[in-house]
């Protein structure tokens, strides 16, 4: 993964496990031990899902441009698809507070797409081609008198 590949998922992943980790301890002191570990589930899921995500799209963008936009909204659709299926599976669990784990799991993901969005704000990404020096010395048209 290219540096600047690595950058965007950090720039997003910092943040979120930051709030994760407050969303665990007001959970924990709110829900008890199953709150917390309701919130670091629902944290690592959110993490996990976008972070792939990010990687796939980030990846399609170079290897496919013409196909970045569709990409991005199948992608979002199957990570939206992926979390109610796990919402389903464990909405009666007793593994974990659930309530603690929604929340955690909206606030992950506001603070991730958030932090994203920042993150593509402040970075600076060509979007023409610069000419290089040597190709414009080479180039150089004309009578040489």
């Amino acid at each position: 993964m290219p540096s600047n590949d690595v950058r965007t998922v950090l720039q997003a992943a910092v943040p979120t496990v930051v709030a994760g980790v407050v969303a665990a301890a007001i959970s924990g002191g709110v829900a008890g031990g199953k709150g917390a570990l309701g919130s670091v589930i629902g944290t690592v899921l959110v993490i996990l899902f976008m972070g792939i995500g990010l990687g796939v799209l980030l990846r399609t963008a170079r290897s496919f441009p013409h196909l970045f936009q569709s990409m991005g909204l199948m992608l979002y659709t199957a990570q939206l698809l992926l979390l109610f299926i796990f919402l389903a599976v464990f909405k009666n669990t007793t593994l974990f507070n659930p309530r603690a784990f929604a929340i955690s799991l909206v606030v992950a993901t506001i603070v991730w797409v958030a932090a994203q969005a920042r993150g593509h704000m402040k970075a600076k990404i060509l979007y023409v081609e610069p000419e290089s020096s040597k190709d414009d010395k080479s180039e150089k048209t004309g009578s040489s008198t």
